[in-house]
Parts: C-alpha cells; sequence; structure tokens
C-alpha cells in the first residue's frame, strides 16, 4: 500500500465520523478540539485493523496519532517492524 493509499484511508476514516471537516494531511486534529479520549482509542483499534498490524507500546504517544502524516509514518515504520519480525 503507498503512502498516499495509506493517507486516503485514515482521511476517510476521520471525515466518515466528521464529515465537515475540512482536513489537511499535517493538521494537528487533537488542536481542533473534537478528539476526545474515545475517539484517539477508535484511531488506533482502526489503524490496527485496517493495515492488520499491531502497533507496539512505545509507538503509542499522541504525536503518532496528532496528524494524518504522522499516522502514515506511523503505520509505515510498525509495517516495516511487522516484515522484519516475519522475515
Amino acid at each position: 500500500m503507498t503512502t498516499e493509499q495509506i493517507k486516503a484511508a485514515l482521511r476517510e476514516f476521520i471525515l466518515g465520523r466528521y464529515p465537515d471537516l475540512d482536513l489537511r494531511d499535517d493538521e494537528d486534529i487533537f488542536r481542533l478540539g473534537f478528539v476526545n479520549s474515545l475517539f484517539a482509542m477508535e484511531l488506533v483499534m482502526f489503524v490496527e485493523s485496517k493495515f492488520q498490524l499491531s502497533i507496539p507500546n512505545e509507538e503509542l504517544s499522541l504525536d503518532g496519532f496528532r496528524t494524518v502524516d504522522a499516522m502514515a509514518a506511523l503505520v509505515e515504520r510498525v509495517s516495516g517492524r511487522d516484515v522484519a519480525a516475519k522475515g
């Protein structure tokens, strides 16, 4: 999956909850004020399910989920680890 495909899936999930949001990939969703702890956990669960990976505890920080760009980088980073661990 390409970076753009990852970002598109992330945007689709976020905009599915907040359809009127004009979201840039580098915009901090926590600063926008609509993200609560429940939605943050839903994001984690979505990322793990959609991209078939398990996010290690050391990667579970707000910084990895602040922006679409950050989440895409997290997916790529963790996916690389998963591939290396399986190979």
